[in-house]
């Protein structure tokens, strides 16, 4: 299984990058597991119970003798490694801001990465992000550090508006 790694890594401590790696291993889903659930047991929502969508889980739940869930399973196990990915990404993210890294990945920000200078174009160098204005949120309930794309605080699970 490929840990995801934020860009701040380099900048870390030891103890840091322990920390961060200790996190991921313990929580970071498997791609194969996803895809094996939603192929045999897609029809009950297992695949999403193990992605903590439980609200999809609960409605596959509800309607699995229809046979439409299982239909849909199918064709969510070609899905399920990118879902994962993404998963994994948001987890990296969140202990990235935990640590008082920030982000591992922003998609608002991607467009700063600019071309090296001509004489080496083969390579690519991360221009400075200005941090923009508003874009990082505290909780309400605890003061958690928020990030942009959350719909929770991943602390309490307070919802943010």
């Amino acid at each position: 299984m490929v840990t995801t790694v934020p860009m701040m890594e380099t900048g870390w401590t030891d103890e840091q990058r322990a920390i961060f790696h200790a996190q991921m291993s313990a929580y970071q889903k498997d791609e194969v597991v996803g895809v094996l659930l939603a192929l045999f047991l897609g029809t009950f929502g297992a695949h999403h119970f193990y992605l903590r969508r439980t609200g999809l889980g609960i409605l596959y739940l509800v309607f699995f003798f229809t046979g439409i869930p299982t239909i849909v399973s199918l064709v969510e196990c070609f899905f399920m490694p990118g879902r994962v990915r993404q998963y994994n990404l948001a987890l990296a993210n969140y202990f990235a801001a935990q640590m008082g890294a920030g982000p591992a990945y922003i998609p608002s920000l991607a467009a700063a990465w600019t071309p090296a200078p001509a004489a080496n174009t083969a390579a690519w160098t991360p221009a400075p992000p200005a941090p923009a204005p508003g874009m990082t949120r505290t909780c309400a309930v605890c003061g958690a550090v928020i990030l942009p794309e959350a719909k929770f605080c991943g602390r309490c699970g307070n919802k943010v508006a």
